[in-house]
């Protein structure tokens, strides 16, 4: 090697591959190497010229797709103008994250790896395919300064206090959108607790359309917070400032400098998260207790996949219980590796819910509570959606932090074009943007398939849907699949309507011309 560095690159959608490619920083700097771990979208990549030797990380998403964190350096990366010596100074090799069940296995890291090499980079080893279906002690990233004294200002709130001027909201910086409304849309005997939430974002710059997702940064609860500091022995009131170990490492720029403790836990660490097996490694590093470092050093091993399983992933314990359920190993972890050992709480997508033209400067969202039983006693909770329905903008002002990006669905601009919509439960959501949108246009040829389970309560938007078909804006077909003795669903909605959806398609059919009938009652 010219010099002892070493960049590794990550393509993550999950997370899987920002936690392999932090791996394989600890394991680099154990090994007495500078080594750098970024998301290929946070890294400039024209600098890859000057990069001797590089190691890509990277998940396949979807069919065959970048990852969202990539996506800019996939574009670059192929373009045409880009010179076949472009990187012939570099060394690299790509470790692919998929899944061989799926027909595009690894795809992204198979083009990567191509790519690279027409550029002129040197292989170091075949690529490398992780595959999800096989059985198959170092410095910390940063260190924790702790300051003597608590900051008289507010430095805390500058990197979410507003919009960029520059452009508008993002993750490095989100709009802190005030809600308005926190209604819970489901029955009280329903089983599960559905909330229609609406946010201001007069100000914001954002701008949507139909299709496009809400992005919200969540929080963990005050009793987790409470709870793993207490675990730690962390003071939730003690502020610090984050310091790289390694030049060229950069500190998370969501994070603010100074910060307390309290923040550090409640908004970025997920302490919530079910932990990977490179957590009991590097729990099992840091344990003083010879019994539990013993036992976490058997889940972290090859042999102890299958326990960790059913220790861990298959109940969806988190990380904060496992911290409890190793007190003294808890107890004994340095502030410094907080960062290493605990990935950052990641940003929840939202189908966008509303129309602009419909609720000018208000953006809404359907959000089902998520919360289930495993064998473990508590239940387990989604860490937003749980966030989420605790709020209540009447007890008082409550602001969260969001901002929006393009989704994966579009819709025909061409005038006159009709549209059919399939959306069971909370999937409805993107539709009633559409049509929304659509009948603010003018546009009529709108089919709707909602099913739900009963009509008293889950029956979403009722009143709305009714109000436009009675308008001639919308045909609207019904499925409650638990008001009969024989279950049924939208499919079966569908195929009793097969002519008309199929005159639809073929454009010999008109929806508001068409009124639909079928077999069972809609």
């Amino acid at each position: 090697m010219p010099s002892a560095r070493l960049l590794v690159l990550f393509g993550s959608q999950t997370g899987t591959a920002q936690d392999v490619s932090e791996r394989l920083g600890r394991e680099a700097r154990r090994r007495q190497l500078s080594c750098r771990v970024e998301a290929l979208d946070s890294y400039p990549v024209v600098n890859l010229i000057n990069e001797p030797v590089v190691i890509f990380v990277c998940a396949t998403a979807g069919q065959g797709d970048p990852p969202d964190n990539m996506k800019s350096f996939w574009r670059f990366i192929f373009r045409r103008s880009l010179p076949s010596t472009a990187l012939r100074q570099m060394d690299f090799a790509v470790l692919g994250l998929g899944d061989s069940s799926y027909a595009k296995f690894n795809f992204v890291a198979k083009k990567l790896h191509r790519r690279l090499l027409q550029l002129g980079g040197s292989a170091l080893l075949p690529v490398c395919l992780g595959d999800d279906q096989h059985e198959l002690g170092w410095p910390s990233k940063f260190t924790l300064q702790f300051l003597k004294d608590t900051p008289t200002s507010g430095p805390e709130e500058l990197c979410v206090a507003g919009t960029d001027p520059q452009g508008p909201p993002s993750e490095l910086q989100p709009f802190l959108a005030p809600m308005v409304s926190n209604q819970r849309v489901t029955g009280p005997s329903h089983f599960q607790d559905v909330r229609l939430i609406e946010f201001d974002i007069s100000g914001s710059g954002m701008s949507f359309a139909a299709g496009d997702v809400v992005l919200i940064q969540p929080e963990n609860t005050a009793s987790h917070v409470q709870q793993f500091c207490q675990a730690l022995g962390l003071d939730p009131e003690q502020h610090f400032t984050l310091q790289p170990r390694e030049p060229g490492v950069t500190c998370p720029a969501q994070l603010p400098q100074p910060c307390s403790m309290r923040r550090l836990v409640s908004q970025y660490l997920d302490i919530a998260s079910v932990p990977r097996r490179s957590f009991f490694e590097l729990l099992a590093c840091l344990s003083p207790h010879e019994l539990e470092r013993e036992k976490l050093r058997e889940f972290s091993s090859a042999q102890g996949q299958e326990e960790l399983c059913e220790y861990c992933t298959r109940p969806r314990r988190t990380a904060l219980e496992v911290l409890c359920d190793f007190p003294h190993t808890a107890a004994a972890i340095p502030p410094d590796y907080l960062l290493d050992l605990l990935p950052l709480i990641r940003p929840r997508a939202f189908s966008i819910a509303s129309s602009l033209r419909a609720h000018p400067s208000r953006l809404q969202i359907l959000v089902a509570v998520v919360q289930y039983r495993t064998r473990l006693r508590e239940p387990r909770r989604g860490l937003c959606s749980s966030w989420l329905a605790s709020l209540d903008p009447v007890q008082g002002p409550v602001r969260v932090p969001l901002w929006v990006r393009s989704g994966g669905l579009t819709f025909p601009k061409t005038p006159g074009v009709p549209v059919i919509m399939v959306g069971p439960g909370t999937g409805v959501a993107p539709f009633r943007a559409a049509i929304q949108e659509r009948v603010a246009q003018g546009e009529t040829g709108n089919v709707l398939f909602f099913g739900c389970r009963r009509r008293d309560q889950d029956f979403y938007w009722e009143a709305e849907w009714e109000q436009l078909q009675a308008r001639g804006c919308l045909t609207l077909v019904t499925a409650f699949s638990r008001e009969q003795e024989q279950q049924a669903y939208v499919q079966h909605r569908l195929r009793a309507l097969g002519p008309l959806v199929w005159e639809l398609l073929d454009g010999r059919a008109t929806p508001g011309t068409c009124r639909p009938t079928c077999a069972t009652p809609c």
